[in-house]
């Protein structure tokens, strides 16, 4: 199978099978006598294990190896178990710092909401940003 027959199987582009190829995805295929490369069809299985793997959130690196495991003739279950338990673990942690950073986002558009920007003073770089220290509360009463 020739590059574009195996792009058009993939759903890639003949330079995405290149560069997979270039960067160790896909072992280099054998030439035809003209030269043109001749990907064998269990490539284009291949290629939807790389898919579903970048889809998955692995990294191209990440895929690599896991493919030069099955390359090997070992199994990479124990592998992939791994590195979906790390891509798991690192999607709460950043899951956890969005919920505050949108928790701190509600806090200044509430602020927002009740300031004049007319009160600002050239000291000021952002009232509504910048955390209110004691001074800035002078002089309000309860009501304002």
């Amino acid at each position: 199978m020739r590059t574009g027959e195996l792009a058009v199987a993939g759903g890639l582009t003949a330079k995405t099978i290149r560069f997979y190829e270039q960067t160790g995805l896909l072992p280099e295929p054998p030439r035809t006598p003209s030269g043109y490369r001749d990907y064998a069809p269990q490539t284009a299985h291949r290629l939807a294990s790389i898919r579903d793997a970048q889809s998955a959130g692995l990294t191209l690196a990440e895929i690599r190896s896991t493919l030069a495991l099955r390359d090997s003739g070992e199994p990479p279950c124990t592998h992939v178990t791994g590195l979906i338990d790390q891509h798991l673990a690192d999607i709460e942690r950043r899951m956890a710092e969005l919920r505050k950073t949108r928790t701190a986002l509600r806090g200044l558009a509430e602020r927002a909401a009740v300031t004049d920007p007319s009160t600002c003073t050239q000291s000021d770089i952002c009232r509504i940003i910048a955390t209110p220290t004691p001074s800035d509360n002078e002089g309000l009463s309860a009501a304002d």
